[in-house]
């Protein structure tokens, strides 16, 4: 057999695997995207141009994320923020408008202690869709519900809906306070 004839057959097999082989790269790190972000994937996909540009960002959001120094809390932070929520939903029987609006305080203070940025809402949602994204939808219902009652405009209903999600991302965050902080594989 020729050289050539040897070379028009290996080519062609060299090329194939080496493109099976990138196609499995990408389908096993969409894989691993969307098990970690959860539903948020869908979400950033719809919200991308293309699937390319959504796991951009989700790529971008992990290594924001690996930049910021997330700590544990002690267990007498944690009880104090326990205390907090109790006082928080005691307050809801009689205020219920000043208890969502003291849960989402309560929330960003947590989150604040915990090492997450807290100026901006949208950049919150990314920060915690790293490690949180089961509870997104939670913390944005709630969010949502707390600009309403900020125009009087939520029913109690809604209220007590956005206390339950609130509380979600709460216990979650309070929760994964006391272990070790998890890292994304690289």
């Amino acid at each position: 057999m020729s050289t050539g004839t040897l070379l028009a057959i290996i080519l062609p097999i060299v090329v194939v695997i080496a493109v099976a082989a990138v196609a499995a790269s990408l389908l096993m790190r969409r894989r691993k995207l969307r098990e970690r972000f959860g539903p948020e994937y869908e979400r950033a996909m719809g919200d991308a141009d293309n699937r390319m540009a959504g796991e951009r960002e989700l790529r971008a959001r992990e290594k924001r994320h690996d930049a910021l120094d997330i700590k544990p809390l002690d267990s007498g932070v944690r009880d104090r923020y326990s205390r907090d929520w109790t006082s928080v939903q005691e307050e809801f029987v009689d205020r219920p408008e000043d208890a969502v609006h003291d849960a989402d305080r309560l929330v960003t203070s947590l989150m604040h202690e915990r090492g997450y940025p807290t100026q901006d809402f949208e950049q919150q949602i990314k920060d915690l869709s790293v490690e949180h994204s089961r509870t997104l939808e939670h913390y944005r219902a709630a969010h949502d519900v707390d600009e309403l009652s900020t125009r009087h405009e939520a029913t109690t209903e809604q209220l007590r809906g956005a206390m339950v999600h609130y509380r979600a991302l709460f216990d979650e965050l309070l929760s994964d306070g006391g272990g070790p902080r998890r890292h994304a594989p690289a």
